[in-house]
């Protein structure tokens, strides 16, 4: 198997990563491509399975707070390790669905950092997307996971920013993140959502400005809103849809469509 595209999807809260993620998954279905897909909601929040209109019973973090309270109980793994034992709980978590693998990290009951689940995550991942073809990667909003190296394994990072100053230095602290603690990805590109025509130059001139190609633009969709106040999945909106063709013509710029 060739190495996987693993594609991570990131910006300031709110931008549309995971409205991206849903779209550029809903353009692979569409095209029946013949590849072992991976889709992780790496967010705290975990929309994404929402927005796919998938079910999930359990996620990493509710699995490891599940570990953390059985750790102690001498019932619990007999002749496991409690690295192995945990490693097993989260792959129990993994969804399998016709055209497509989900696994979502959310998080537990108890208060506190983070951290361990991503680290968890960021081991879990380091072994599964050797099983795929593609993986397609919902970040948390912001820039702890780069921090926290949840995307080095990443080849293709997508920074996505709505038509604010926010999301424009949110993306360039993004990048100049990923040089701080060396995480090498081979491509770096900007997408902007819910850009109005008339701003398209704006957000151009910016990415040449500061090195960031510009993968593509996710016009005003009403469709978009239609299906999320509904509660439908975005897998479902037709292929004719503005965001969907938008999407369409960046998966072709970033190589997701081979």
């Amino acid at each position: 198997m060739n190495r996987p595209l693993i594609i991570s999807i990131s910006g300031k809260g709110g931008t549309g990563k995971t409205t991206l993620t849903a779209l550029l998954l809903k353009v692979l279905l569409h095209k029946g491509i013949d590849e072992d897909i991976l889709v992780v909601d790496a967010d705290p929040a975990a929309n994404l399975p929402e927005v796919l209109g998938v079910k999930v019973e359990k996620t990493i973090g509710t699995v490891v707070e599940e570990f953390r309270k059985a750790v102690n109980d001498p019932r619990v793994a007999v002749g496991f390790s409690k690295e192995t034992l945990l490693e097993a709980w989260i792959y129990e978590t993994l969804v399998e669905l016709p055209n497509y693998d989900l696994l979502v990290m959310g998080r537990g009951e108890g208060e506190g950092c983070y951290c361990y689940i991503n680290a968890v995550l960021t081991k879990i991942l380091s072994k599964l997307v050797t099983n795929y073809d593609i993986v397609l990667m919902d970040m948390e909003a912001g820039l702890e996971h780069i921090s926290r190296r949840t995307d080095r394994h990443v080849n293709t990072m997508i920074i996505v920013t709505d038509p604010s100053v926010m999301g424009f230095k949110t993306a360039e602290r993004i990048k100049e993140l990923l040089k701080e603690v060396r995480i090498e990805v081979e491509k770096l590109y900007v997408v902007g959502n819910r850009f109005p025509k008339y701003m398209e130059k704006t957000l151009i001139s910016w990415a040449n400005k500061v090195g960031i190609e510009v993968a593509g633009i996710i016009p005003e969709d009403p469709k978009i809103y239609e299906y999320n106040i509904l509660g439908k999945s975005l897998l479902e909106l037709p292929y004719d849809s503005p965001a969907v063709r938008a999407a369409e013509l960046i998966a072709k710029r970033i190589g997701l469509l081979r």
